[in-house]
């Protein structure tokens, strides 16, 4: 993670006409060891990435969610609730959804969960990440829950700034919570910065009764600051980029970027994860390597890891061995030359009926294009093994995950942009592939290659183009024009702003666009739903017309 820090749902079957009818859900069950039902189950840990706390299964309350506008900013509300759950049964598979956006939660408000982690307890995944002030200090650590890994309710500002006099100002970054089960305590650690500087590089910790619930703030400090250690002049080892791993048999390890981020130190935590006991290896050293994420499969331990570029994306590697102190192979490449725009923050196990199947997490930090941190968007993808100690990562633009059945999948594809209020599609009018081609709404036309079928390509600074698969044009605003109600053309990709768009994710499968270069709003001229009216730029306004699926194409 750079000094100091400052996609898009598609789904197939959520709205069309009920656009409103998305999943609610109960409150979470207090004790992770009691069920639903009251009856006890045992926590557990999983060695497979970072440990995940069990408990009981909260039910599910099915019912509206809201779908508002795609807030600026950082701050979540509410606090933690606890109590009884509502009954229901698990989700089943989720539709697919496209990488790359600051995805809704259930509210329609942009996730804020930066740097973060997933723990499973029971039935559910809880999402837990930075959450910031507008001037990049810390805000709180949110978290989200889902039993899907698709649709996330916010449930908590678990760790606030008004948590601690030490946590205002702040700079909290890449927290992760574990279980303990010999304590039954949720313990979270993270990297600790002052809010005015990033020379302090110290870890934090953080502990709670449950998942949800209100965590108390147990201090920062350098490890082993009173061990004699000496880390560019100062006590202590630095600190900074950090995860956690619980291991098969309980034990629990912190990683984290030390003495300037050139080195990986790895510590055994004490029993009850709550400070480090012993510096258990230190890994790679000299490689300049961060955003560290451990996890294992199949008894053999994955080392993922970024180079250190500040906040502009670089290409991941990762390491293999049979033991977590010793006998690391060296460093490997995976995925593209800047992981698909991305860093990873941590590795899922997504465990069910078929077996288990490991799911990518990762950050678009908007700090590569003059961003806040609150304005990143995540970049998850399916993992593959072509042998015991080889891993890939092929870039998909659709995910489609089944708890249930314990599989994650990926896919390229094309979509077909709907109108909420016309319900009709995206096209280019008489599917001209010439220069300056209007573009249009229309009925649903048959065959493959239509002009109707859209490619989404990262831009790599935070937007997105709009390639029309039957002409390869883009969408654009003729004349970089910024006026409201100027009708939009498909032209050839000159990589201006007048051709980037913000797809805007605002919960329930539905999305706003914007220009980059205009600020305006994608819609209907009119908030017509006859055939062939022309799709305009317009300041946002509330209606129907500005609201757009991403349906894949069949």
């Amino acid at each position: 993670m750079p000094k100091p820090r400052a996609g898009l749902f598609a789904v197939e079957l959520c709205l069309l006409t009920a656009f409103a009818a998305c999943q609610g859900r109960g409150e979470a069950n207090p004790d992770p060891g009691v069920s639903g039902g009251g009856g006890t189950s045992t926590p557990k840990t999983d060695g497979g990435v970072g440990g995940t706390g069990a408990g009981g299964t909260a039910g599910r309350a099915t019912g509206g969610s809201a779908a508002g506008g795609n807030a600026a900013g950082g701050s979540g509300t509410g606090g933690s609730a606890t109590g009884g759950s509502a009954s229901g049964g698990a989700a089943g598979p989720a539709a697919p959804f496209l990488d790359g956006l600051e995805w809704a939660d259930t509210r329609g408000t942009p996730i804020q969960a930066h740097g973060g982690g997933i723990l499973k307890v029971g039935e559910d995944y809880y999402w837990f990440g930075e959450n910031r002030n507008a001037d990049g200090t810390f805000f709180a650590v949110s978290v989200y829950r889902s039993s899907d890994l698709r649709t996330w309710e916010y449930r908590a500002d678990v760790l606030k700034m008004t948590s601690a006099p030490e946590l205002m100002p702040a700079n909290i970054e890449r927290p992760k919570v574990v279980y303990n089960v010999s304590t039954k305590k949720y313990v979270m650690w993270m990297h600790w910065e002052n809010g005015m500087d990033y020379g302090q590089a110290r870890a934090a910790v953080a502990s709670s009764d449950t998942v949800d619930g209100n965590y108390t703030y147990l201090g920062s400090s350098r490890p082993f600051v009173n061990g004699g250690v000496t880390d560019h002049g100062a006590p202590g080892y630095m600190s900074r980029d950090c995860n956690l791993f619980v291991d098969d048999d309980g034990k629990a390890y912190f990683i984290s970027a030390t003495n300037e981020n050139t080195d990986l130190n790895l510590y055994l935590l004490s029993d009850d994860y709550l400070s480090v006991s012993k510096l258990a290896a230190t890994l790679f050293k000299g490689a300049h390597r961060e955003a560290p994420v451990i996890f294992k499969r199949a008894g053999v331990y994955f080392l993922l890891s970024s180079a250190a570029t500040g906040w502009d994306p670089n290409q991941a590697q990762y390491a293999t061995s049979q033991s977590l102190t010793a006998g690391w192979s060296s460093l490997a490449n995976v995925a593209d030359a800047h992981t698909f725009y991305s860093q990873p923050t941590y590795v899922v196990a997504v465990t069910g009926s078929g077996g288990t199947e490991y799911l990518y997490l990762g950050d678009r930090w908007a700090g590569a294009w003059g961003g806040r941190v609150n304005d990143s968007a995540y970049l998850w993808a399916p993992i593959t093994f072509s042998s015991a100690t080889q891993m890939s990562m092929t870039w998909v633009d659709t995910l489609t995950i089944d708890t249930q059945a314990g599989t994650v999948r990926g896919a390229v594809t094309s979509f077909r942009i709907t109108n909420k209020k016309s319900g009709m599609y995206l096209d280019v009018a008489g599917g001209a592939s010439n220069d300056g081609g209007a573009v249009v709404q229309n009925a649903k036309a048959s065959g493959t290659a239509t002009s109707q079928d859209w490619s989404i390509d990262y831009n790599g600074l935070g937007y997105q183009k709009l390639v029309n698969k039957k002409s390869t044009k883009v969408l654009e605003v003729p004349n970089e024009s910024t006026a409201d109600g100027v009708a939009l053309d498909q032209w050839s990709d000159n990589g201006g702003d007048h051709q980037a768009w913000l797809i805007m994710d605002i919960g329930g499968g539905a999305y706003r666009v914007k220009n980059k270069k205009s600020g305006k709003y994608l819609g209907v001229v009119g908030a017509a739903t006859t055939g062939g009216a022309a799709i305009e730029q317009r300041t946002s306004s509330t209606g129907d017309e500005q609201i757009w699926l991403f349906v894949p194409s069949s």
